[in-house]
């Protein structure tokens, strides 16, 4: 746990080696990582948070003001005590959060990896009209469902992202979770809506990125994580049989990938060096 000034931080980290730091998305933790994180044990150096309003992590936003540099200030007080340039990951709307981390270049980042980000906002700014109603229309039923009491309103969003029956496939105690903190996922549905995902600074992050989404998720969902892949000039890969909650559901693939892309990284950077020295 970190203390800090505006309240308290999830924290925990495990492992030696290169440090991935592992963002989860909306009514999870960090342990949302730990199926992923099983196979990561050898070579890895994994930490993990929650995001803000989740686990022990101190909710700093209001309705008034839901900016998602809030929550990019969270990623970075994780960074910071993680101690060192790291690679950094995020999930969901975690997805979204550590790309404003990459955007805002406040600490250092080795790499980004982005695991299905709702990047809808990819849609609009692309005219892909059908797509993104498709989002809208998703939101608008489960915001009318939650403010009209029905207390699995969240069932909507679950089932868009990840299929029919998802929801109700899941543990008690995670549909539990998933209900009891609806509200917070409304802040972070503000906070994504006012992230505006502007091409000119996308183009700006410059350090090697990756771009995962389910080839079994929503197409609208696909498909804007294929436009913000091609608009961070981002390595992109479609996870065959995989849907959005991919953390859970294969891991051991996701694992594999993110090993593979962390070393790609390293690669890259002794590519970049060995070509400094031959040009000097």
């Amino acid at each position: 746990m970190i203390e800090a000034r505006q309240g308290y931080i999830d924290y925990d980290a495990s492992g030696i080696g290169p440090t991935i730091v592992l963002v989860p998305g909306s009514c999870s933790t960090g342990g949302a990582w730990r199926p992923v994180m099983s196979h990561l044990a050898s070579g890895f150096r994994c930490v993990t948070t929650s995001l803000l309003g989740y686990g022990g992590t101190v909710e700093r936003r209001t309705d008034a003001d839901p900016d998602i540099s809030h929550e990019a200030e969270v990623v970075e007080s994780v960074l910071r005590h993680a101690n060192g340039p790291v690679h950094l990951v995020g999930h969901s709307f975690g997805g979204l959060v550590v790309l404003a981390v990459a955007l805002r270049k406040k600490v250092p980042l080795l790499s980004l990896c982005i695991l299905e980000a709702p990047a809808q906002q990819m849609l609009r700014s692309s005219k892909e009209h059908q797509h993104y109603s498709c989002f809208e229309g998703m939101k608008t039923g489960y915001f009318k469902a939650f403010r009209s009491g029905e207390a699995t309103a969240i069932e909507g969003l679950i089932d868009f992202f990840a299929g029919p029956g998802t929801f109700a496939g899941w543990p008690q105690r995670v549909r539990d979770y998933s209900a009891k903190t609806t509200a917070v996922n409304l802040l972070d549905w503000a906070s994504a809506d006012g992230f505006p995902l502007a091409l000119a600074s996308l183009s700006q992050v410059d350090i090697p990125t990756l771009v995962v989404w389910g080839e079994a998720s929503h197409p609208a969902m696909k498909r804007a994580n294929q436009l913000l892949a091609q608009a961070l000039a981002a390595s992109a890969v479609g996870m065959p049989g995989a849907s959005h909650f991919m953390i859970s559901t294969h891991p051991q693939q996701l694992a594999h990938l993110l090993a593979q892309h962390v070393r790609r990284t390293y690669s890259h950077h002794t590519d970049d060096l060995e070509t400094s020295g031959t040009a000097a």
